[in-house]
């Protein structure tokens, strides 16, 4: 079956006075309709950058954008600037990331949730202000029809990202980016965000990318996940593939940085150390390696002087990685295991 969106060798670099920053540098993913991709990494990583290519957001800027973006066979790279405004809230829709700054604070929620339609329909404002009223409605807003002319600043942090996922919906979108959706909402309203993203992605059967550097909403939201680092895929496969059996040390440090609810209160955190690489000049070889602790599983100096090829893993068909290590699922389940869930292995 042939993917809804299909991502190929996709570039996202800006030039600036210092240097050319490689912010995706060549990025390939697939994604089927009524299945959900999450994005995971640090920030900086490439992912909204990524996502923002695309919805089109460069075209105004002078970042140099190649590769292809095939959504349902078409190209987005190559179609104008007007095919791409006529089908960007239509066929591929975003929720940004902190919805008090995306959203404008002259303007009522009903307004501007109405204008996002109208875009695309060619109706009056009253019958605008009414889809808006259903939408609030179905994104669990109470009372819609006199919340509908509140303002921003009126709603909740929860309600005003119920709002902004109200308004990526209102056109029905084939694709739907949600960047961070449950970024500064407490935990009871992140489950709440949640589950109305799932409830309504099965209700239109849209192709859904969730960014996030949560992997607890990724375990609850995704089918696959794409692990970025530096601009590149590191690692790629299914959510419980990644989740359970990861074979790139990046990964592992992710999962190892992700407190234990159940362990000793006393058990201190994993941190990853050191800093993301500098996207103006990354180090040689494989990006990560000024940070791997495993770099002694690998002969020679292949880590600091060869890039390593996104390949499948020797155990399981689909999964991908970026890693010089020969066996790293030995070495995960042997070493690293045992540090981040102890209880895990001595129940196997």
């Amino acid at each position: 079956m042939s993917s809804f969106l299909s991502v190929r060798d996709l570039k996202v670099h800006f030039p600036t006075a210092d240097g050319v920053v490689k912010a995706t540098d060549g990025l390939s993913f697939d994604l089927e309709k009524g299945k959900t991709l999450g994005i995971v990494g640090e920030s900086g990583s490439g992912k909204s950058v990524s996502s923002s290519a695309i919805l089109g957001l460069h075209r105004r800027t002078n970042a140099i954008v190649s590769g292809e973006i095939l959504l349902d066979g078409v190209d987005l790279l190559k179609v104008s600037d007007e095919e791409m405004r006529r089908r960007r809230g239509k066929e591929v829709s975003m929720i940004f990331q902190d919805p008090l700054s995306a959203m404008h604070p002259y303007y009522t929620v009903g307004n501007q949730i109405g204008e996002a339609y109208r875009v695309h329909h060619d109706v009056s404002k009253k019958v605008a202000k009414a889809r808006a009223v259903e939408m609030l409605d179905r994104v669990g807003i109470p009372q819609p029809d006199r919340r509908v002319d509140d303002y921003p600043h009126q709603f909740s942090g929860g309600m005003r990202q119920r709002a902004m996922i109200a308004m990526g919906l209102i056109n029905n979108p084939s694709l739907l980016i949600a960047d961070e959706p449950t970024t500064a909402l407490d935990v009871t309203v992140q489950a709440q965000i949640l589950d109305l993203l799932g409830d309504l992605q099965r209700e239109f059967q849209s192709a859904v990318i969730i960014i996030t550097h949560d992997l607890g909403v990724v375990a609850e939201m995704a089918d696959d996940v794409l692990v970025m680092y530096a601009g590149r895929a590191v690692e790629y496969g299914t959510t419980k593939e990644i989740l359970t059996r990861p074979e790139m040390p990046y990964t592992w440090g992710l999962l190892s940085s992700v407190p234990d609810v159940s362990a000793d209160i006393n058990a201190a955190l994993i941190p990853i150390p050191g800093n993301p690489p500098s996207l103006l000049s990354p180090p040689t070889g494989c990006p990560f390696h000024p940070r791997c602790q495993y770099q002694d599983k690998v002969d020679g100096d292949l880590c600091s002087t060869v890039l390593p090829e996104l390949l499948p893993g020797a155990h399981r068909e689909g999964h991908l990685s970026r890693c010089h290590i020969k066996d790293p699922d030995a070495v995960f389940m042997r070493e690293v295991l045992p540090e981040i869930a102890p209880d895990l292995v001595e129940e196997r």
